[in-house]
């Protein structure tokens, strides 16, 4: 006989994520996801300019920052034919790089490794030999002996006061850790390391948006000048400045983040062979090297796998209504139509109709609607995004870059390629991505400044930035590959207006319910066999779903009519 546990909500995410499992003879054997906020985003654009689409979007998290600023002038620059100088593709694939290279690490540490290291058990790490261990793994200069005796020393205080503070409500001392005191230390110093670099690195995204989190964004380029000795825009100094801060970043990717991904994974390589589910991945691509228009010129290229088959990637076309569809089967919405078609974003619909139980409640009715969060499929297939989608695509059609990290990740860990299709390999991934980004980063730089030096200091067309010029009617498509995975936003313009807009974002493809005909999405299918040792401690669950990083408050946001919150649950 099967035991349903109930984690709502899973914590160390963005937004609120309720997950429903069933587990039998220590495994799980059944899995439901639920999205129990609604994002409304769409009915709010509808009338507006969609020059300023951007300003609002970039609003729906404060994780994602950027991403989906840049994804919305992007629609409106396609919808619009719209072509913007190179240096403003330079500078977003900079804020880009920024927003990648601060969020994996900020995963890593402050959402994800909490779930493989055990705070408390770093208390009986041996200083000197911490201090060997991390010495022999990188060249980082904060692994001292002392150093690593002053933190234990900072730790205990902690414990004996009975207040872990930030590190408070964990599964300490759980069976299902397994990493020794002193790599457990070696973790909590990094995650400490983290909060302080994580603060520099968003300064890039200050200097060219102007703030952080939201940073400007421009319909035709960028909403930031070039004046090498002008005190008022993007001088020789503030370049300076990002130029050190991408050296940093680096360093800190190359030095840190990557010698503890592979300190810690050799503890856990059966969780290569845990948590792979769907085997379909999707990316749409970025990082442009020849205008945003040229998909083969991307860093991060475009592509389908199906069955875990890499040797075939699949060409994915946005505009087709045959391919990306959104369904509500299992949804607490209503379409027009009726709600047994799958919709094309064009012409999608975000109208609410909750049927659910009122909150506070027990279990989920799964074999209804269960969740706000809509269903997507790509010719009709659940697919994974994020950065093991991206890692396989790259590695799949053959980019150099990532055959080589790829192999070589694998050779020191001494695993297959099969092992990438997983909890662990899903991990893995953001951390080589992180590293390539580290390095594009300085390309992306140096491009720039290099066009400067030549004369060119040209940040934004305006050509078609007069609505004079616009059709009657036009339709676009903006994508991009948001850290979680592939982002997507269509516009429909008539009489100069926004008439319908539809975001699919990452979390919808990796969090929606059941289709029609049962099918999981990729957290349901990632969780089946997963092993639980003690269900009143679920932390083989966190593992799972946190290594997909779920951001919620992208797919999903519930308010009353007069702003108040409809239902309000305690943190864990």
């Amino acid at each position: 006989m099967s035991q349903r546990i109930v984690v709502d909500p899973v914590t160390r995410i963005e937004g609120h994520l309720r997950v429903e499992a069933d587990i039998q003879n220590g495994k799980i054997v059944d899995a439901f996801s639920s999205g129990t906020m609604v994002r409304g985003i769409e009915k709010i654009l509808k009338g507006r300019d969609p020059r300023d689409a951007w300003a609002f979007v970039g609003r729906v998290c404060g994780v994602c920052t950027s991403i989906h600023s840049l994804a919305s002038v992007r629609t409106v620059e396609d919808a619009l034919n719209i072509t913007i100088p190179p240096n403003a593709e330079l500078v977003r694939n900079l804020m880009f790089a920024t927003l990648y290279m601060h969020d994996h690490v900020v995963h890593f540490y402050h959402l994800h490794a909490l779930d493989w290291v055990d705070i408390v058990s770093a208390l009986k790490a041996d200083p000197k030999k911490t201090s060997e261990i991390a010495q022999s793994i990188s060249n980082y200069p904060k692994s001292s002996p002392g150093y690593f005796s002053d933190l234990i020393k900072r730790l205990t205080k902690y414990v004996e006061s009975g207040q872990l503070g930030i590190f408070a409500n964990g599964y300490w001392g759980h069976s299902a850790y397994k990493l020794p005191p002193e790599v457990n230390l070696i973790g909590v110093a990094h995650y400490l390391e983290a909060l302080e670099w994580q603060k520099e690195i968003v300064k890039i995204q200050a200097i060219f948006g102007g703030k952080n989190p939201h940073p400007n964004f421009l319909v035709g380029g960028m909403a930031c000048s070039i004046g090498l000795d002008d005190v008022s825009s993007i001088n020789a100094e503030r370049l300076a400045h990002v130029e050190q801060l991408l050296k940093d970043a680096k360093e800190f990717i190359t030095q840190v983040y990557i010698p503890d991904l592979l300190a810690i994974a050799p503890y856990y390589l059966d969780w290569g062979a845990i948590g792979g589910g769907l085997g379909n991945y999707l990316a749409y691509g970025d990082l442009p090297t020849n205008g945003y228009r040229d998909t083969s010129s991307y860093k991060f290229p475009p592509g389908a796998i199906l069955n875990k088959d890499l040797s075939r990637v699949y060409e994915v076309n946005m505009r087709e209504d045959g391919e990306i569809q959104e369904f509500i089967n299992n949804s607490w919405y209503d379409y027009a139509g009726g709600n047994d078609k799958g919709l094309h974003p064009w012409k999608g619909e975000t109208e609410i109709k909750y049927t659910g139980p009122q909150p506070p409640f027990e279990h989920l009715d799964t074999n209804k609607a269960y969740s706000f969060i809509k269903t997507p499929r790509w010719k009709g297939n659940a697919m994974e995004v994020g950065p093991l989608a991206r890692v396989l695509v790259g590695y799949a059609s053959g980019k150099e870059e990532y055959k080589e990290i790829v192999d070589s990740t694998l050779s020191k860990l001494g695993v297959p390629a099969t092992a990438l299709f997983s909890t662990l390999g899903r991990t893995a991934a953001r951390g080589l991505e992180s590293a390539l980004m580290a390095d594009w980063a300085l390309d992306f730089y140096d491009e720039l400044i290099n066009n400067i030096r030549n004369g060119d200091t040209r940040m934004a067309n305006m050509d078609m930035f007069n609505p004079e010029k616009w059709p009657a009617k036009a339709m676009g498509v903006g994508h991009t590959e948001a850290p979680r995975g592939a982002l997507g936003h269509w516009i429909v313009i008539e009489d100069k207006k926004i008439a319908n807009y539809q975001l699919v974002v990452p979390t919808t493809w990796n969090a929606s319910p059941r289709d029609a005909a049962g099918k999981q999405s990729a957290y349901e299918a990632a969780l089946m066999d997963t092993p639980v040792a003690d269900s009143n401690q679920p932390v083989e669950i966190l593992r799972t779903i946190h290594s997909f990083d779920p951001c919620l408050a992208c797919a999903v946001h519930l308010y009353d009519e007069t702003g108040d919150q409809v239902s309000k649950v305690q943190v864990l």
